[in-house]
């Protein structure tokens, strides 16, 4: 086994707590996690996700403005009650399963 090493570093309180919740729920604890992102940084041999700036930023106005956009859009569209909303769920699920 290779010589073990401690690593320390500070983090929001929150986040840490948040992120242990997370990794429990998939069965590992914080140190494993962090384990296999160095890991994988090794292999990738950088960040092992993208972390690129957006290309354009938008500005509240134009924010704002595409919500409304959206909102008119969606104003045009037919009510769905909740079992058809559970309906059209459960179908979209089933094709998936199918590979359709």
């Amino acid at each position: 086994m290779a010589e073990q090493v401690l690593n320390q570093f500070r983090s929001d309180k929150t986040l840490r707590e948040d992120c242990i919740a997370i990794y429990e729920a998939m069965g590992m604890d914080l140190n494993t996690a962090f384990r296999m992102f160095m890991e994988r940084t090794r292999m990738v041999r950088g960040l092992p996700f993208p972390a690129v700036l957006p290309e354009t930023r938008l500005t509240r106005a134009e924010a704002q403005h595409a919500i409304d956009d959206m909102r008119a859009e969606a104003a045009d569209l037919p009510e769905m009650s909740l079992d058809e909303i559970n309906a059209e769920i459960n179908a979209a699920r089933a094709e998936r399963k199918t590979g359709k």
